[in-house]
């Protein structure tokens, strides 16, 4: 199993291109169920989670193409997919495909809107907390879904099709938000979201599901509101940057110090995440390539903050700011309101030297002057990179190890970074 070794204390100098959205790439894939035209995907991250999917597509008889490099190309140019869903010839998504990574429960959506039956596993994936899909099927179930559970799987049939309804989150879902807008595209009549996610990957879906002919308002408020069509066609639409990893970035270069512009990088995607890092003390410049983040000879002042849906703190940044807070001087707080169970990297940072206390929701970091490097274990996607930046700081050898995590989620981290100056190496084996 590939590991990753790290030296730290080299500053960070030079350009990180950013990738295209994970968050984004998979339901926009998922959403080529939804019309037997192909629809063609730009700047899709090349991720061990997006090849996976294209494996449960293909699962479903879902044709999926990706064009080689064209003149001009540079190495970390997302990828573009050719997806065609002309005939779906299986309506079923097993245990064996859908239990190793959670969004792919979503093809749910498209299946039941067109072909008006699924049967789709109960996911697995991601070890953060329950992570319940009781929303994704209470959405359904509003849009004239009939829906039984039997061993482990979801049986969705819709004889006469979807209908349209309002659908009112008890609270903010991205994925409940996903599941109703794309089976809502092909409901008979319209459709109401109610209290829905307003972050950049759902308005990213709709505007290619717009393109792709379906009539959606309000994507990026509380209030969503979609007007079924009979059929949907083809399109072609650009995944947009990914914005965790613009976030990402951004805290290894206030760990490490240095100067490194995110290229690519649209900063009104992560705002509240720029703002806790300029209170910390780096220097955050938006320019027309994209984001240029320094940190030179001033110290980390430690902040306070809550994780929130968007537009607040993200949940996926939580882990990377964590790393970051532990060398501050002085005592940082971090509550996390989104997903229980996501304070698994406290311990594997504490193998650094790092002082972290949990009450509850809240971490309490108190920084300390340095880390040492230590051997660590990957739990989940964010917190292992969060252990990535910890090792940038840190004094001598870091090995992470179990990093098929980060291959789910980071677009060759360990070329981004050696290329702007970092000792780290993947080891194979």
């Amino acid at each position: 199993m590939d590991r990753i070794r790290i030296i730290g204390g080299n500053e960070l100098r030079g350009t990180i291109p950013i990738s295209g959205a994970k968050n984004a790439a998979l339901p926009l894939m998922i959403a080529a169920l939804l019309t037997d035209e192909t629809l063609i995907l730009d700047n899709v991250p090349r991720l061990a989670d997006v090849a996976l999917l294209q494996r449960i597509l293909g699962n479903h008889g879902v044709d999926i193409m990706s064009a080689g490099k064209r003149p001009g190309d540079h190495e970390y140019q997302g990828q573009t997919l050719h997806i065609s869903a002309k005939t779906i010839v299986d309506t079923t998504a097993p245990y064996d495909l859908v239990s190793k990574m959670r969004a792919s429960f979503w093809v749910i959506a498209p299946l039941i809107a067109r072909m008006h039956e699924a049967t789709v596993s109960l996911p697995g994936g991601c070890a953060i907390g329950t992570r319940p899909v009781d929303l994704l099927i209470m959405a359904l179930e509003k849009l004239g879904a009939e829906i039984s559970i039997d061993g482990g799987y979801v049986i969705a049939k819709a004889p006469g099709g979807l209908k349209g309804a309002t659908i009112e989150f008890p609270k903010v879902t991205v994925s409940g938000t996903h599941v109703a807008l794309m089976a809502a595209t092909l409901a008979k009549g319209t459709t109401i979201i109610d209290n829905a996610a307003c972050e950049p990957e759902i308005v990213d879906v709709a505007d290619c599901l717009v393109k792709m002919g379906a009539k959606i308002s309000g994507a990026g408020t509380p209030r969503i509101t979609i007007e079924g069509v009979a059929r949907l066609h083809g399109a072609r639409h650009t995944v947009l940057p990914d914005r965790i990893e613009t976030g990402t970035y951004a805290m290894a270069v206030a760990m490490a110090g240095g100067e490194v512009q995110l290229s690519g990088a649209r900063p009104e995607l992560l705002q509240a995440a720029l703002d806790v890092l300029t209170e910390a003390g780096a220097t955050i410049t938006v320019n027309n390539d994209g984001i240029k983040v320094a940190r030179n000879g001033a110290g980390i002042s430690p902040v306070t903050v809550t994780t929130a849906p968007f537009p607040g703190f993200p949940t996926d940044l939580q882990a990377q700011l964590m790393a970051l807070m532990t060398r501050a001087k002085g005592a940082s707080h971090i509550t996390e309101t989104i997903f229980e169970n996501r304070f698994m990297h406290v311990q594997e940072l504490a193998r650094f030297g790092a002082k972290i206390s949990l009450d509850g929701e809240t971490a309490t970091i108190d920084g300390v002057s340095k880390l040492r490097g230590a051997p660590v274990m990957a739990t989940d996607l964010r917190a292992s990179v969060s252990l990535v930046i910890a090792a940038l700081a840190a004094e001598g050898e870091t090995m992470v190890n179990r990093i098929y995590h980060l291959d789910r989620g980071f677009e060759r981290l360990e070329e981004k970074l050696s290329a702007c100056g970092a000792n780290i190496e993947r080891i194979s084996g």
